[in-house]
């Protein structure tokens, strides 16, 4: 697969600026695989052979938001970035299911299907959710887990921000009014850098405006009752179940995962740490994608199971 054009801006030349340091023949292979009745696309890096690294995105992403994070990793492993249901270019499901269960389900119909079994699982926010909730219930399954600022308890007033955006915007006439509306949610990064980000989060309709590559049923805030303290308690004790070492990650300047939360997190996972990114914010391995990757190679390294990997 060529690079992806980032808002006319190569892969390789944005990865470049960011400071994402990488093999020059690195690029992703886009593939599909059907499982549970829906029709899943990924993007796959690096050698089949290598231990696979299980990419899950965040709500309203897609797999390209982990783009600059597997550059950096696929020398090593076989990255495999999954655009989970109802994002990207993933079917969405016909009777808008969402659940936890469903996107537990799917990400051991589509482990089985690929073949992939001793991975590292890494998740961002929704898709950190996503993740520690599968190690816990997969312990044979998991060798290492990284949750990037997420946890069962998220700060109120992040969470409010995420609704807000996610509710603010739906069908706009151009590609540039999405570019400055992001704009005002995620100031840390350049109009080019955002540019390059919604290219591959928005699609463009028949009737040339544009609109998010994600089912518009998350909008919905009534899809989120992850604040509910029986959901919450359930969450936690899926935390003290993983069984694997495990990094919590959490953006300096999140307000979406508090330190004391992050901190929490850590505590009560059997075999956790964490690791605090400076500037960064929810969004950590595109605020800070060298800041991501020093400490995420720092925890694979630490761990002897991995190590020559």
């Amino acid at each position: 697969m060529a690079e992806q054009d980032l808002g006319g801006m190569p892969l390789h030349e944005a990865a470049r600026a960011a400071g994402v340091q990488f093999h020059d023949d690195a690029v992703s292979r886009s593939g599909f695989v059907k499982v549970n009745g829906l029709r899943f696309h990924y993007l796959e890096w690096g050698k089949p052979t290598d231990r696979p690294l299980v990419m899950l995105h965040g709500m309203g992403q897609t797999a390209h938001s982990w783009d600059f994070a597997a550059l950096a990793l696929c020398d090593r492993y076989r990255i495999v970035a999954l655009d989970q249901r109802g994002h990207g270019d993933s079917d969405w499901a016909p009777n808008a299911e969402y659940t936890l269960s469903a996107h537990q389900g799917d990400i051991a119909a589509v482990l089985s299907a690929l073949g992939l079994d001793n991975i590292v699982l890494m998740g961002l926010s929704m898709g950190g959710r996503n993740a520690f909730t599968y190690a816990s219930d997969h312990p044979a399954q998991v060798a290492a887990l990284i949750v990037v600022d997420s946890a069962p308890e998220l700060q109120k007033s992040g969470a409010d921000t995420i609704r807000r955006f996610v509710e603010d915007m739906d069908v706009l006439d151009s590609f540039e009014e999405f570019v400055v509306k992001t704009k005002q949610y995620n100031p840390r990064r350049s109009n080019r850098q955002i540019r390059g980000s919604l290219a591959n989060n928005l699609k463009q309709l028949p009737d040339g405006r544009w609109t998010w590559k994600y089912d518009l049923v998350f909008r919905s805030s009534d899809t989120k009752p992850w604040t509910s303290p029986d959901i919450v308690a359930q969450m936690w004790k899926k935390v003290e179940g993983v069984q694997c070492p495990a990094l919590v990650v959490r953006g300096a300047g999140s307000t979406v995962l508090s330190q004391k939360t992050a901190e929490e997190m850590a505590e009560r996972l059997p075999n956790g740490r964490l690791a605090v990114v400076p500037d960064s914010g929810h969004l950590v391995p595109g605020d800070n994608p060298t800041g991501f990757h020093q400490v995420v190679e720092a925890f694979l390294t630490d761990i002897p199971l991995l190590r020559g990997v």
